[in-house]
């Protein structure tokens, strides 16, 4: 919050001295009328301004209106937002004790005040983001601000004004604000986990990039060393990645991080002049297949059809596999020419599905057929 804020210097100091005159010439001049110490007041109204110039200056903040980052305030102590935070709002609860000498009614306030700031933040489409954890952090500079002026009340010989009312008020304050500001985030805020955004965006470009090395490498394994990849798209499906690549010998797609090629299929489709035979072909088809699809080519069985006649016609290459003579879902089907070249390829590659076990055989089901 105070990071935005401090990026705009300039602004931040305008705004904060039009909010001290507006605030603090007036808390003077009410203080000198009611003939109350004036400086300490002015300066708690001057401090005032300077917590709503730094969290609700427009900044550039990602989130849109109505959203707040919920993630768990896990680095309160550790991160330089958080611990500026802390240090914005502690000399303010400090210094309104020190005014009102109510130690929990100012903490309580202190606390409302961020909720208010937060939610204003989150409501106002202008560039600011609310925080679960900006909000902890101003709250725990509040409290502990309020703690040291009563503190330094307490050395001072100054004890807090009528404690047990200051105890009632702060406590109901503390609860009405809790239970408000829990209404309004709960029916009108939209929670947002940066950090985890953040991680699994992170994640994803990176998972994007392991891909292409892969489908990159494929590409040349199957095309050629000299296969250049010339465009390339990723799309999510649940905790895989389908990646699709066109490269200047033909396309290729697959899913990572698997690494199960899906499909392929050559620029250069002309039937070639050759003169294989169907052993060849399936020689050169079994070969291919292990390389590329062990999975798919462990206990199937393999069926060849020719595509046209002559010596440009080329293969169909079909691998299947049964158990207990039900063909599972996986597939795998190679276009081979009759240089046993492969031109493309189409694979689904799949664990085979638990099969219920049969209950019934010939010599049990004749006697229930016939009852």
């Amino acid at each position: 919050m105070i990071e935005a804020s401090v990026a705009a210097v300039p602004g931040l100091v305008v705004s904060f001295l039009v909010l001290a005159v507006v605030f603090a010439v007036p808390t003077a001049l009410v203080a000198k009328a009611r003939n109350k110490p004036w400086p300490l007041r002015t300066a708690v109204a001057g401090y005032a301004a300077g917590i709503l110039a730094v969290t609700l200056l427009p900044g550039a903040a990602g989130l849109e209106a109505w959203q707040c980052d919920t993630g768990a305030p896990t680095h309160l102590f550790t991160s330089v937002s958080s611990l500026l935070n802390i240090a914005l709002f502690a000399p303010a609860g400090f210094l309104a004790v020190l005014v009102f000498r109510r130690p929990v009614t100012v903490a309580a306030a202190g606390g409302f005040l961020s909720a208010a700031v937060e939610l204003t933040q989150s409501a106002a489409s202008f560039g600011r983001s609310c925080s679960v954890s900006d909000l902890a952090a101003n709250a725990v500079g509040a409290v502990a601000g309020a703690l040291a002026g009563a503190l330094w009340l307490y050395r001072q010989r100054g004890l807090p004004r009528e404690p047990v009312r200051d105890l009632l008020w702060g406590t109901t304050l503390a609860v009405a604000g809790a239970v408000a500001v829990t209404g309004v985030f709960d029916s009108r805020i939209t929670g947002v986990d940066v950090v985890a955004r953040d991680e699994r965006t992170h994640s994803l470009a990176e998972s994007s990039m392991q891909a292409n090395e892969w489908i990159t490498g494929a590409a040349k394994g199957i095309y050629g060393s000299d296969t250049e990849v010339t465009e390339s798209a990723t799309r999510k499906s649940g905790r895989r990645l389908k990646i699709t690549a066109e490269t200047n010998r033909g396309s290729i797609s697959g899913w990572w991080p698997d690494k199960d090629l899906v499909s392929a299929w050559s620029s250069d489709t002309r039937g070639d002049e050759g003169s294989v035979t169907e052993a060849q072909v399936a020689k050169a088809a079994d070969k291919f297949a292990r390389r590329w699809f062990p999975k798919n080519v462990a206990g199937s069985e393999r069926k060849i059809r020719s595509i046209g006649d002559g010596p440009t016609r080329a293969y169909t290459v079909i691998y299947r596999r049964y158990a207990d003579g039900v063909m599972t879902p996986m597939r795998l089907d190679l276009t081979i020419t009759t240089t046993a070249r492969v031109i493309g390829f189409s694979a689904v590659t799949v664990e085979d599905p638990a099969l219920p076990q049969v209950t019934v055989d010939a010599s049990t089901g004749k006697p229930l057929s016939t009852s």
